[in-house]
């Protein structure tokens, strides 16, 4: 059974590190979830197929192996020994599957925990929303220093040109005549 987190230790911090984006998505796994509520894995997994028509695949879907692998190359999960890890493909939810969990959940703890998520989904949309803002803001600015590097490059070289002492013609050796 997982270890059992304790309302103290969840945070928006704590929920975001669980939260991983595959095909494209912010998702979270359903062993993640299962610590959050204070259930088995297998007890989440068992709420979830008696209230399937709840999880359209939009919701929630089962990653592949190629996948499992994957996050476990970047979270480093792997445990050492006979068990260590699951046999079966996880599930993972969206963020509108893990508001559904809260339906089909129903606990105090369930629903403390979902709000929490929610508003880490939140807190990550307005990080996401304000990267971009910041992104188009730079471009911009390149784009501003861009055209003024070229302006002044032409200040620069007509300052050289005048700044240039004028050739004076070179004396010839010998005798001139005027």
């Amino acid at each position: 059974m997982p270890k059992k987190i304790t309302a103290p230790e969840v945070s928006c911090e704590f929920v975001r590190e669980m939260i991983f984006y595959v095909r494209g998505q912010k998702v979270m796994m359903d062993v993640d979830l299962a610590k959050l509520y204070g259930v088995e894995t297998k007890r989440l997994k068992e709420q979830v197929k008696r209230n399937i028509k709840r999880f359209p695949k939009d919701f929630m879907f089962e990653l592949t192996w190629d996948e499992v692998d994957f996050l476990r190359s970047q979270i480093a999960t792997l445990k050492k020994g006979r068990g260590g890890h699951s046999k079966y493909l996880p599930n993972v939810f969206t963020e509108q599957g893990v508001a559904m969990l809260s339906s089909v959940l129903n606990s105090e703890r369930a629903i403390q925990v979902n709000i929490l998520i929610m508003r880490t989904f939140t807190k990550m949309r307005e990080m996401l929303s304000t990267h971009k803002e910041l992104a188009f803001k730079m471009r911009e600015l390149e784009r501003k220093v861009g055209r003024h590097d070229e302006e002044i490059n032409v200040i620069i070289n007509v300052m050289k040109k005048l700044m240039r002492t004028p050739e004076t013609p070179k004396k010839g050796i010998g005798f001139h005549v005027k």
